[in-house]
C-alpha cells in the first residue's frame, strides 16, 4: 500500500513495514509514478497537490488532514469513495492555550506594558499599583468572569477545562444543548439570553456556509461593552466589519484573534488599527500532538475495512 505524506508540516508517524511512504510537497505537482497511491496525508489547506490528487489518483480511498478544519480538502473534489478524515483532537491543548493566552494578553495590557519597555519606561503606577480586580468598564483578569465557549467540540472542552482552572465560570454553545465535559451547553437559540452576561466569548468555530458571520452585528451589540472577543476557529465566523464597528465605538473590551478573514491578512486591512485588537497569524494550532497514534488507527481501520475516526460527513 502506498501513502503519499506532506513534508509541509511536522507530525509523526510510523506506518507498518509494507506500507511505502512517498513524501511529497503539496505546493508542487506529484509525480505521476506516485498518482497510484490508495491514502494521503496533508495539512488540510488548498494547495496544488490536493486539487490534481482529486482529479488524477483514481485510486485514492482515504485523505488525512492535519488540520481540525478541512476546508481545503472539502473544496478540491474527490469523489464519493474516498473518505476524508481530519485531525480533530491533536490541536486541542495548543489551540486551548492560544485562547487562554490570548484572553490573558489582552486582559492584562501585555502590549502595553511591552510597548512601555520598548520605550525604556518603567511604568509601576500604571500596571502594577493596587488595581480593582474588574471594574465596571473594564475586565482586569480571567478570575470570577463569565466565559461562553462557541463551538463546544474536544477544543472548546479543553479550553473550558483551562479557564476553569483559572476561576472563570464557563458555558458552551454548541448545536444541541445538554452537557459535555461536566460543563453546561447551550443552543445557538440561546445566545440572546447568553451573550448580555458574558465577559469573554471564545469562538471555535469551523468555517462551513451556516457558520459564517454567525458572530454578526446583532450578536455583537448584545455584548457588554467590556467584553472580550477571543477567536480561536475560523476568520469567516466574525462578521470584521460589525467587530471594528464596535471596537472604534467602545461597545467592546477588545478582540484578541488567532483567525482572521482573509488569511494572509492585508497589511492595509482594517482590524489592524482598531483599539484594543490583538492579531496572531493563525497560529494555535500549529502541533499534531498524537498524530501516530490517530493515524495508524485509521490505517488498520482503511485495512480491515472498517469505519475510519473522524471521519468528515460531506
Amino acid at each position: 500500500m502506498k501513502i503519499l505524506v506532506t513534508t509541509n508540516a511536522p507530525f509523526e508517524f510510523e506506518p507498518p513495514a509494507d506500507v511505502e511512504v512517498v513524501r511529497i510537497d503539496e505546493y508542487e505537482d506529484v509525480p505521476a509514478e506516485h498518482l497510484d497511491a490508495e491514502a494521503a496525508i496533508v495539512q488540510g489547506w488548498t494547495s496544488p497537490a490536493i486539487a490534481q490528487l482529486a482529479r488524477e489518483a483514481s485510486s485514492m480511498r482515504w485523505v488525512q488532514t492535519l488540520a481540525a478544519g478541512p476546508d481545503g480538502v472539502l473544496a478540491a473534489g474527490f469523489g464519493p469513495g474516498v473518505t476524508i478524515t481530519n485531525g480533530r483532537g491533536l490541536h486541542d491543548r495548543t489551540v486551548a492555550e492560544t485562547a487562554v493566552t490570548l484572553a490573558l494578553t489582552g486582559l492584562l495590557r501585555v502590549p502595553e506594558m511591552l510597548a512601555a519597555q520598548r520605550a525604556h519606561r518603567w511604568e509601576h503606577d500604571e500596571f502594577g499599583a493596587w488595581r480593582e480586580l474588574h471594574t465596571r468598564d473594564r475586565l482586569g483578569s480571567v478570575i470570577d468572569t463569565d466565559v461562553l465557549i462557541w463551538g463546544f467540540g474536544s477544543i472548546g472542552q479543553q479550553t473550558a477545562t483551562l479557564f476553569q482552572a483559572l476561576s472563570a465560570r464557563v458555558r458552551g454553545v454548541a448545536q444541541t444543548a445538554g452537557e459535555r465535559a461536566g460543563f453546561e451547553v447551550f443552543a445557538e437559540g440561546d445566545l440572546p439570553r447568553l451573550l448580555p452576561e458574558t465577559d469573554i466569548l471564545v469562538m471555535v468555530l469551523p468555517s462551513t456556509p451556516k457558520t459564517r458571520h454567525a458572530l454578526n452585528a446583532e450578536r455583537i451589540a448584545l455584548l457588554p461593552d467590556r467584553s472580550w472577543v477571543v477567536n480561536v476557529g475560523r476568520g469567516t465566523t466574525v462578521d470584521q466589519d460589525a467587530l471594528v464597528a464596535a471596537l472604534r465605538a467602545g461597545r467592546l473590551g477588545g478582540a484578541a484573534l488567532d483567525v482572521v478573514d482573509p488569511e494572509p491578512y492585508p497589511a492595509d486591512g482594517p482590524l489592524w488599527g482598531a483599539p484594543n485588537t490583538i492579531i496572531v497569524p493563525h497560529v494555535a494550532g500549529g502541533v499534531a500532538h498524537g498524530s501516530n497514534q490517530l493515524f495508524n488507527a485509521n490505517l488498520a481501520r482503511l485495512r480491515a475495512g472498517e469505519p475510519l475516526l473522524n471521519a468528515v460527513a460531506r
